[in-house]
């Protein structure tokens, strides 16, 4: 089933879908509840405790119009990563500061492989994903200046993440800077697809 990123809470997204609030991205058709997509355990958090591993049941999605089904995921996750974008964020942001891999996976507590596997992802999309948040940056604040060039292509995609959240932020109200990125990114920050296929979409930031 395709992904939409939603809000946070639960419940707020139940009350959307329940009285039409949410829009097919296909056809903006109305969305109605349709039962839930299988149990995942995510760590939402940087701490390595039991008590960082989150439950959760992302809703299921028809559109009244034409038809298809989208499972929503919330915007503190990302799509087919067990981990929550606060995580992956704070491994991108000590990657931009110029930390390698494992000491990032020993602050973390996450394997090795797995922080190597995003930073080599994000790595991959940086360039890309460095145009689309820099559109979406002067979307939000026709007025942003001038962007620093940072030491890498990572880095720059990392401080213009940040630029773009900012903005949002003094646009629509506080948001978490990584929950902004999953959610103007449609959960695909680390995506399996070609960025080409990714719309960056302003709406998606409020």
């Amino acid at each position: 089933h395709p992904l939409l990123i939603v809000g946070s809470d639960p419940l707020e997204v139940d009350r959307l879908l329940l009285r039409g609030g949410l829009r097919c991205p296909g056809c903006a058709g109305e969305l109605r509840p349709w039962g839930h997509a299988r149990t995942r355990r995510i760590r939402d958090d940087e701490s390595d405790s039991d008590a960082a591993l989150v439950v959760v049941r992302p809703r299921r999605s028809s559109c009244s119009g034409c038809g298809g089904t989208h499972v929503l995921i919330s915007a503190s996750m990302l799509a087919r990563r067990a981990d929550g974008v606060v995580v992956i964020g704070a491994a991108l942001v000590a990657k931009a500061g110029g930390a390698g891999h494992r000491p990032i996976a020993a602050a973390l507590g996450r394997p090795v492989s797995t922080v190597r596997g995003w930073l080599r992802r994000f790595t991959a999309r940086a360039g890309a994903w460095r145009v689309s948040f820099t559109g979406l940056l002067h979307a939000l604040d026709p007025l942003a200046g001038p962007i620093a060039v940072r030491v890498s292509v990572l880095a720059d995609a990392v401080e213009v993440v940040g630029l773009a959240a900012a903005a949002a932020a003094r646009r629509f109200g506080p948001r978490p800077p990584w929950q902004f990125a999953s959610a103007a990114s449609g959960g695909l920050l680390l995506g399996p697809v070609p960025i080409a296929t990714v719309v960056v979409r302003v709406a998606n930031t409020s």
